[in-house]
């Protein structure tokens, strides 16, 4: 029996996540961020590439970070001089995001770090490039669009309760 035969997607899932968040943590560490920096700042960078100054909530809604997670970030990331908070001009409740020039720079190259990681994160199945791993890409994506069921709504729901992965057992 494979060691991971009994767990269910969702542990699947999570182990995955944290095997390639840790991979990625790695990766990214000798610039100064962490994985949820990098949840940040590479998304404003596409944002600002697009000519987008994002709101707080708005880059909030666009990583799925709970916008008050994604605050914390975005200060921890000012004081770090990478990410420029200002008063949005058209909303006073609304704090707008933007990367420094040194932010711009540390984005660029986490960005680069991850995207050359990608590769040897897909190995198993091939490869970046590979039917497996296009299979697995559309897989996600259609898994992500899908509206949230009201269980997923629910914090107290039992299968938010339920541990990701099974104890394990003596074979």
């Amino acid at each position: 029996m494979q060691v991971h035969d009994q767990v269910p997607p969702t542990g699947l899932v999570w182990l995955l996540s944290m095997r390639w968040r840790s991979a990625i943590d790695r990766a990214i560490a000798p610039l100064g961020l962490t994985s949820a920096q990098y949840a940040v700042v590479v998304p404003l960078l596409g944002m600002q590439r697009a000519d987008q100054r994002p709101s707080q909530r708005q880059l909030a809604d666009f990583t799925g970070l709970e916008p008050l997670y994604l605050s914390r970030l975005a200060r921890a990331l000012e004081r770090a001089g990478l990410v420029e908070r200002a008063s949005d001009p058209d909303d006073s409740r609304a704090v707008l995001l933007a990367l420094t020039d040194r932010g711009l720079e540390v984005a660029i190259r986490a960005s680069e770090r991850v995207r050359a990681l990608q590769d040897d994160l897909t190995a198993p199945l091939g490869g970046l490039s590979s039917a497996q791993t296009r299979a697995l890409i559309e897989s996600l994506r259609t898994l992500l669009e899908a509206p949230p069921t009201s269980d997923q709504s629910s914090p107290h729901s039992s299968s938010a309760n339920e541990h990701p992965v099974p104890p394990k057992t003596k074979d």
